[in-house]
């Protein structure tokens, strides 16, 4: 049952980012664009990553997982060091609402931003090139499963971070080396041995190559063995996240 207090959780994250859209959706979306325009003019026809895919094609879906991947963490984890150092997080804690509604009403405020930056990076990107949708139900899948991993992320390094540079080195050590090591820009497999095992230990690889997958039909990995890696991520990232907030781990003080 979804209770009064869950949506207007979700309405309250939702309209958080919404009144600052151009920070939060346009300026993503432009640094989406300035990456393409450097490596697609850069590389389009010196690099064929795929049979018959040129390379602007293949860095689109690459921009908009990524987008939606570093938008959906950004929600999550900037809304909960704000409330944590302003003080207002008590208003939340303080709410009948259980910990699993804690957690979903932030992990799908994220969502919805990382989806909506991402839609916006398509939207603007699609028209350089000519994209194919051979499976659309593997793009909805993994961006989906993309932007919820990364909003339970976010609400994880939220509640570890009690500074905002904390936080900062969480994103900047931790969720964009992964995501730029991802395959955003590459295939893996024009890596050397060593780089190629270090990419397959990376769970944000199988989230871009599932999503890539539905675009071209074609993948560095097989698309089950990626959602199956990926959904057992969630798993454990969501498990550890309502752990942490039913102990009220570094949030009561």
């Amino acid at each position: 049952m979804i209770t009064t207090g869950f949506r207007t959780l979700v309405y309250k994250e939702t309209l958080r980012f919404y009144k600052v859209a151009t920070q939060t959706i346009a300026a993503p979306i432009l640094t989406a664009m300035l990456y393409l325009l450097i490596f697609g003019h850069v590389l389009s026809g010196r690099i064929e990553v795929y049979p018959g895919v040129t390379y602007t094609a293949f860095l689109i879906p690459g921009l908009v997982m990524m987008s939606v991947l570093q938008n959906s963490f950004a929600n999550s984890s900037s809304s909960l060091i704000q409330s944590k150092i302003t003080g207002n997080l008590v208003f939340v804690l303080l709410t009948p609402l259980s910990h699993w509604e804690i957690f979903s009403a932030y992990v799908l405020a994220s969502m919805v931003r990382g989806i909506t930056v991402g839609f916006g990076v398509f939207a603007i990107t699609a028209w350089f090139t000519h994209l194919s949708f051979t499976a659309p139900l593997w793009i909805l899948v993994f961006a989906l499963l993309g932007a919820a991993i990364l909003g339970t992320m976010g609400l994880i390094a939220g509640i570890w971070a009690e500074k905002f540079d904390q936080l900062a080195a969480f994103q900047n050590f931790l969720i964009v080396p992964l995501t730029f090591l991802a395959g955003v820009f590459y295939s893996i497999h024009s890596l050397p041995p060593f780089w190629l095992a270090i990419s397959h230990a990376n769970p944000f690889f199988y989230m871009i190559d599932g999503f890539r997958y539905g675009f071209f039909g074609q993948s560095d990995v097989n698309p089950w063995i990626s959602v199956a890696i990926v959904s057992a991520f969630l798993v454990v990232l969501a498990l550890l996240a309502i752990k942490l907030l039913r102990s009220g781990y570094r949030l009561r003080h």
